[in-house]
């Protein structure tokens, strides 16, 4: 698979069926929104007709859940040709998944099932991903995982496996801000290393969001709270390390009002104009 995704530096929000009318009966400051791809394939109806709708206003990212590009077995055929469908369909700036499995056998699990930084399992993804960007005609980006188990065979580092990953398949990265942090705590990690040990030149966009706390100091990436102080600092640092990139605040429970996402945003657009162009 070969092609260019080019460098895109606006800011965006992920879209939520509660915003949906605010969204296309006024125009809101945004430079993008990304939607879940899988809420929109197969579908029809009002929800692909509202999807087209707030295409013609605004850029669209399509960001899925579901390719399971760590799975043993191969991505399933018919979910690439639908999401090619909605992809020729939307036109969108990118089409983004997560350095994860998500079921196996035909079951889903609807979880982000956390891979081995293996070279095995690194084979495995460089497999899977290819053919799903074969299938797809475009080159994707992947996302790191928020993760809350480590693999004791694991002989890379989670940023060491997505430069491999990128470099073998031509794959561009979406940088979780939050999850860095979350799976820094969780394992003890510097999330500076992270930034560090990832190939600046494949990011194309970050995704900023809200964590709870769980048992015994675990941290779950809940997407329901606004975005904390240290993933503040630490997108600051991204930026300050990555340059102008894509960024979006995501929020996928406790869906505030509109404006408060907003605020969100114009915090992230502050911080990034900070960094010297």
């Amino acid at each position: 698979m070969t092609g260019t995704i080019p460098p895109f530096s606006g800011f965006g929000l992920g879209l939520r069926k509660e915003h949906h009318e605010a969204f296309l009966t006024a125009p809101q400051p945004v430079d993008f929104v990304e939607v879940i791809s899988e809420n929109f394939m197969a579908c029809g109806g009002r929800p692909l007709a509202t999807l087209e709708a707030v295409r013609e206003r605004y850029p669209v990212i399509l960001h899925g859940v579901s390719m399971s590009l760590g799975a043993d077995q191969e991505p399933d055929r018919a979910y690439l040709a639908e999401l090619k469908t909605l992809a020729r369909r939307i036109d969108p700036l990118w089409v983004s998944d997560h350095l994860c499995w998500t079921g196996f056998g035909g079951h889903n699990s609807h979880d982000l099932l956390p891979v081995p930084y293996t070279a095995e399992a690194l084979a495995r993804c460089i497999r899977n991903l290819t053919i799903a960007q074969d299938a797809l005609e475009r080159p994707l980006l992947i996302e790191n995982p928020s993760s809350y188990v480590r693999f004791p065979d694991s002989t890379l580092t989670e940023w060491q496996f997505l430069a491999e990953l990128s470099a073998s398949t031509g794959c561009y990265l979406l940088l979780d801000v939050n999850n860095v942090f979350v799976s820094s705590v969780n394992h003890g990690f510097d999330p500076l290393e992270f930034l560090s040990g990832i190939p600046t030149g494949r990011v194309r966009q970050i995704h900023l969001a809200g964590h709870s706390q769980g048992p015994e100091g675990m941290l779950i990436d809940t997407h329901d709270a606004p975005v904390p102080d240290p993933v503040w600092q630490l997108y600051a640092s991204a930026v300050d390390h990555l340059g102008p990139v894509a960024t979006m605040i995501e929020r996928d429970d406790q869906v505030p009002p509109l404006a408060d996402l907003l605020a969100e945003l114009a915090q992230a657009r502050c911080l990034a104009e900070r960094v010297p162009a």
